[in-house]
């Protein structure tokens, strides 16, 4: 920081400031990129995890579905039909 002289005029001491507040935010708005960024970073890791997990549940819960059907299938047909049943007759309501 500059110390204001007596000799400064008032017009050189407002310049000087003005200047420094430029730089102050310009700065400001630098170190709010940066934490922009690391945020982004953040919610991107995030969400990656979550998909990866929830995918890891989805296959997980194909392949307890597989092994009924393949265990179970006349049981499976007979749930299959039912439902369909149901669906059928609550569409055809409407």
């Amino acid at each position: 920081m500059t110390e204001n002289t007596p000799d400064q005029s008032a017009a050189d001491r407002m310049r000087s400031q003005a200047q420094k507040v430029k730089s102050d935010l310009q700065e400001m708005g630098s170190i709010a990129g940066d934490v922009v960024q690391e945020n982004l970073g953040q919610v991107r890791d995030t969400a990656s995890e979550y998909f990866e997990r929830q995918r890891d549940e989805v296959q997980r819960v194909e392949q307890t579905l597989v092994s009924y059907i393949k265990d179970r299938p006349i049981q499976s047909i007979l749930i299959s039909a039912g439902v369909g049943l149901f669906f059928g007759r609550f569409w055809r309501r409407r």
